[in-house]
């Protein structure tokens, strides 16, 4: 079955081109710092400079993502629809966990003919800050960064190298950002600046950053 399934998602992006795109995903002790590029491309046709890859969800959560647009953007109008419900019916913000678990759910259940998106949640677990990647078949890995999209391999060597994980929200700013510039240098589907979530327990914080 898993076979199958990675031959179906292989042959549905040979036949549609799956947009190109570089999404960050990192903590620290301070918070979580979301990051995506601007460029949507079709094989070698950029089709837009200014397509968006990072949502925010609630004051304490935001997604990034990288495939299909028509798929990522009904994924998150899905999770700002139940993180509203959930709040409406427990008086409570959801945290970042749980919302990662909903998407999952929601991706495994479409697993036979999956949506073609790669996945990053970041927020806040009550006081915890947390970072969560998932495929496009559900599977949920929590870790202290993680990057997917086609500029990952680049993005996640700068990590290896200058990532610590007591840095605080500017210094992994910083990290975030050689990451980006680095993705954009050597991925020629990333790049048209960069959209950024800064969270904290007070919020979040937007950004863009040009190139």
């Amino acid at each position: 079955m898993v076979t199958q399934v990675k031959v179906m998602i292989r042959e549905m992006g040979e036949r549609y081109y799956i947009p190109g795109a570089t999404v960050i995903g990192a903590r620290c002790p301070d918070g979580v710092i979301l990051a995506a590029d601007r460029r949507m491309s079709y094989g070698t046709f950029v089709m837009s400079k200014s397509a968006k890859k990072l949502y925010k969800v609630t004051e304490r959560i935001g997604i990034g993502c990288a495939g299909l647009m028509g798929d990522l953007q009904n994924i998150v109008k899905e999770a700002k629809y139940h993180a509203n419900m959930f709040r409406m019916d427990t008086g409570r913000e959801i945290s970042a966990h749980a919302l990662a678990k909903l998407i999952s759910n929601l991706l495994f259940a479409n697993r036979m003919f999956p949506l073609l998106t790669q996945i990053v949640v970041g927020g806040f677990d009550v006081d915890k800050p947390a970072v969560y990647v998932l495929d496009p078949v559900g599977s949920v890995i929590e870790d202290k960064y993680s990057a997917v999209g086609t500029g990952a391999e680049v993005t996640l060597g700068v990590f290896e190298s200058k990532y610590k994980e007591n840095l605080d929200l500017n210094s992994l700013a910083e990290v975030v950002i050689d990451a980006l510039k680095s993705a954009a240098e050597r991925d020629s589907a990333s790049g048209n600046g960069f959209d950024m979530i800064i969270i904290n327990k007070k919020g979040i914080e937007e950004k863009f950053i040009p190139l």
